[in-house]
C-alpha cells in the first residue's frame, strides 16, 4: 500500500531515485460490452436499498473505477450512466457487490461494443475454451456454430473432449445459461478477449417473449397454474407484481400481457374433477447472471439488496405500443 501520491494508479512504478527504469504498464483488455446504469424508477424502488440517488450511484462508480482497472464510465449523461465491462461476469460482479451495499439501481441489456478501424466495422472476438463429455458435444458444437463460432481445435483426454472456438463476443452473449442445460451441467466454459475483428454479420438466437404483468398485487396460484403452459414462469405464487414486470417468458416469442393476479370465482357449486390440486412447476429464479442473459433490449434489471427483478421500459401496454410504432417509423 502507498500513502500520499494521489496521482498513482495500478501498473505504474514508484522508485525513490530518477534513474530507475520502470517496468512495463500491465496490459488491460479493452472492455466488450456497455450498458446503462439508471436509478430505479420501480413502484417498489426505495424498499430495500439505503442508497437510491443518482449522486450516490456515480460516488461508488467514481470509487470502483480506483481499484476495478478493467471498467470504464462515461458520466456525460445526467439521467443514466453508461459503463463499458470485459464481459456480463465483470459487471455481474460489480453489480452484486453493490447490492450487499445497499445499494439499489436498475440497468439496461449488454450491448457489445461496435468499431469502425480504417472504413470497417469491427467487434470484439473472444477464445472460447470448453471442457465437456463425448456424448453432449454434438449440441455445443451445433450451437456456437449457430452463433458464428468457428472450431480452431478438439483434443480428446479421458473421455472428455476440449473444444476451442473463435466466436464474436455477440455469440457469447446469453449462451451460458444454455449451455449448463444442454450439458446437464456437467461442461466447462472458459473465454477471453482476443482482439477486434470484422463483423460477423447477423447471429440468429432463439427468440422467446415476455409474459408482463399487467396488474399490481400478490400472484396467485390459480393464475400462475393457467400461465405456465405458455412458457417458462419467474415467480413464484404470492410474490408482489406490478404492471410491468416480467414474471416469465412466452415460447411463441411475441410479449404477452397477463393478469397474474386473478383469483377462482368462488361458488356454492361443486362438481367432481372440477377441483383437483393445483400444481406448479418450480420456477426458474432470476439471479444477476441469468438477467443479464435473458433480457431483452426494451427492458430492464431491477437490482435491489434483497431482489433482483425483469421489468419492461414502459411500463403499460400502451406506452409500449407508442413507443414500437416510433421506433419502427425511425
Amino acid at each position: 500500500m502507498v500513502a500520499g501520491l494521489p496521482d498513482i494508479y495500478i501498473g505504474e512504478t514508484v522508485s525513490t531515485s530518477p534513474d530507475v527504469e520502470p517496468l512495463p504498464a500491465i496490459k488491460v483488455d479493452e472492455p466488450t460490452i456497455s450498458l446503462n446504469f439508471l436509478v430505479n424508477d420501480s413502484p417498489f424502488a426505495g424498499r430495500e436499498g439505503k442508497f437510491v440517488t443518482s449522486r450516490q450511484l456515480k460516488e461508488r462508480l467514481e470509487r470502483e473505477l480506483e481499484v476495478n482497472i478493467g471498467l470504464k464510465v462515461d458520466f456525460s449523461a445526467t439521467d443514466s450512466y453508461k459503463v463499458y465491462g470485459r464481459g456480463e461476469l465483470h459487471i455481474a460482479i460489480l453489480l452484486e457487490n453493490m447490492r450487499r451495499e445497499g445499494y439499489e439501481l436498475q440497468v439496461s441489456q449488454p450491448q457489445v461494443i461496435i468499431k469502425e478501424i480504417d472504413g470497417q466495422k469491427m467487434e470484439p472476438f473472444e477464445e472460447a475454451i470448453i471442457d465437456v463429455p463425448e456424448g453432449l458435444s454434438g449440441v455445443v458444437i451445433q450451437k456456437l456454430g449457430k452463433r458464428a463460432g468457428k472450431m480452431m481445435n478438439m483434443v480428446q483426454h479421458h473421455g472428455e473432449l476440449r473444444l476451442t472456438f473463435e466466436i464474436p463476443t455477440r455469440g457469447l452473449l446469453g449462451f451460458r445459461n444454455e449451455f449448463m442445460v444442454d450439458t446437464k451441467g456437467e461442461g466447462i466454459l472458459s473465454s477471453h478477449f482476443i482482439g477486434f475483428r470484422p463483423h460477423a454479420g447477423e447471429i440468429k438466437k432463439r427468440s422467446v417473449g415476455s409474459m408482463v404483468s399487467m396488474e399490481n398485487g400478490k400472484a396467485l396460484g390459480y393464475s400462475l397454474y393457467n400461465l405456465q403452459d405458455r412458457g417458462t414462469l419467474y415467480i413464484e405464487p404470492t410474490t408482489e407484481v406490478y404492471e410491468g414486470m416480467v414474471i416469465g417468458d412466452v415460447s411463441k416469442g411475441m410479449d404477452m400481457a397477463v393478469n397474474p393476479i386473478k383469483g377462482k370465482k368462488l361458488t356454492n357449486m361443486r362438481a367432481a374433477g372440477s377441483d383437483e390440486n393445483i400444481i406448479l412447476a418450480p420456477p426458474v429464479k432470476i439471479t444477476l447472471e441469468r438477467g443479464l442473459e435473458i433480457m431483452q433490449e426494451d427492458e430492464y434489471l431491477e437490482v435491489t439488496p434483497k431482489s433482483v427483478r425483469l421489468r419492461k421500459q414502459f411500463r403499460t401496454e400502451n406506452d409500449r405500443i407508442k413507443a414500437a410504432r416510433q421506433s419502427a417509423s425511425l
